[in-house]
């Protein structure tokens, strides 16, 4: 890790309360459950040394951040910076959203599907929303990471310029604009690993159990649908040792049978329909410890959820593997798509049979009209490629992603496979420890 960075969405304003479009319009105000959200958000946030605290200048996010800043140990400076304003929708603003469906309805329907194509006149002059606030996330990250080597920084700004932040720090399109949730007060942490460019860890995405919301609520307009809670499985005594499991059926460990319980207690009010594992026993004891909470679901196997195989370098330790295979160590840790296990797969072919049983679970249980909630139990490198995939990322982001033993990620689709999903949450592992941070070790895979 180079730079940390949090970024934070602002409180409950009175325009989201109203369900009013704001954009640039600073007339939005904190209400009483806003200020609430910000101090709970503030007391999460407590104890952490901030090198640098960049806020927006719009009322709702700078009250925030002074709630935020109050309560820090460590009294950290506020800085201003315009460069955070949320995104610029000056036709539709201090519009209800319905009353924008209703008169601009292709116009609507484009922001929702291509939001990147939305095109507003003003003026005479025309502008594209999403694209221009890309532009200025880009444009902030170059400016601010350079200051900021070795550190640790907090933003407080919006929903929409949080999801360029964190579209243009993955190298994501802008077409996935609306595949990011951010709900008020929510936490999300990147770590750089270098400047503006290289490399970046999305560490996790729209923690809400600060908030006493242990997963994000559907979006209000969503009735119908599917909400998979992918967990990857709890730590095993090779994860412990960093030793390579792949494919080999390594069970869990005391510790990752509580991790595992940690995840039950954590889900234990969430109505789950059903449940899909991997057959290895690692992911297959998680699913049935988590499953003690909901008796009467049974639970499924899928073959092609496996672990990748490691082929020749499991049951191995990271220096057994660089003296037999000198060098390609690195490779799967700086361009881990280019590598092919010896023996073993690559990650072409883990993507391929992953993002396949992906689709399958969500056909078998898809239901119109209806909503579910389904349990899916798997491995690091299984997720990060569903992951990856499902931000349209590929094989060589496989590293952006981070997976922690007993991790929640949460992933709606209130259009079935026919709309785009929304990555609600990702790598939640707050019920682990007492952190914002992922405190589970790094271990194999």
């Amino acid at each position: 890790m180079t730079t940390r960075v949090i970024i934070v969405r602002h409180g409950q304003s009175s325009y989201n309360a109203q369900k009013m479009i704001q954009g640039r319009c600073n007339e939005s105000v904190i209400t009483e459950k806003g200020e609430k959200q910000a101090n709970a958000l503030g007391n999460a946030l407590k104890t952490i040394e901030f090198d640098g605290l960049y806020c927006s200048p719009l009322q709702r996010a700078h009250k925030t951040a002074q709630i935020i800043q109050e309560l820090n140990d460590h009294n950290p400076n506020l800085i201003i910076a315009e460069k955070l304003r949320e995104i610029n929708l000056p036709i539709w603003e201090k519009w209800k959203k319905e009353d924008v469906k209703r008169e601009y309805p292709e116009e609507y329907r484009l922001w929702k599907e291509k939001p990147h194509e939305l095109k507003m006149t003003v003026e005479g002059e025309d502008f594209y929303p999403v694209l221009d606030l890309y532009r200025q996330a880009q444009e902030f990250w170059q400016e601010i990471i350079p200051r900021h080597d070795n550190q640790t920084i907090l933003i407080t700004a919006h929903n929409g310029i949080n999801r360029c932040l964190i579209l243009t720090a993955l190298g994501m399109s802008a077409s996935y604009y609306h595949t990011i949730q951010q709900s008020n007060c929510c936490i999300n942490v990147l770590n750089f690993t270098g400047n503006f460019g290289d490399a970046v860890q999305l560490e996790s995405l729209n923690q809400t159990s600060h908030l006493g919301m242990p997963l994000p609520d559907f979006r209000p307009e969503q009735k119908q649908g599917l909400r998979l809670l992918l967990v990857r499985h709890g730590e095993t005594e090779w994860n412990r040792m960093s030793r390579f499991q792949g494919v080999k059926d390594i069970p869990l460990n005391d510790n990752g049978r509580q991790q595992a319980q940690k995840a039950a207690d954590f889900l234990k009010d969430i109505t789950i329909d059903f449940a899909v594992t991997s057959p290895l026993l690692r992911p297959k004891e998680t699913a049935e410890i988590i499953l003690q909470n909901h008796p009467n679901i049974s639970l499924t196997t899928k073959k092609d959820l496996e672990e990748i195989s490691h082929g020749l370098w499991e049951g191995k330790l990271e220096k057994e593997i660089e003296a037999e295979y000198p060098g390609l160590l690195n490779e799967w840790k700086e361009k881990p798509e280019t590598v092919q296990m010896p023996e073993g797969e690559n990650l072409d072919q883990v993507w391929a049979r992953a993002v396949n049983s992906w689709h399958e679970i969500i056909k078998e249980n898809l239901e119109e009209g209806k909503m579910k909630t389904g349990l899916v139990t798997a491995h690091d490198a299984i997720n990060k490629v569903i992951i990856c995939y499902l931000l349209g990322l590929k094989p060589a982001n496989f590293w952006n992603i981070k997976q922690g033993n007993g991790a929640v990620t949460v992933i709606d689709y209130p259009q079935g496979l026919d709309g785009m999903p929304i990555c609600q949450a990702m790598n939640i592992t707050s019920h682990l420890s007492d952190s914002v941070f992922d405190r589970t070790a790094a271990g194999a895979l």
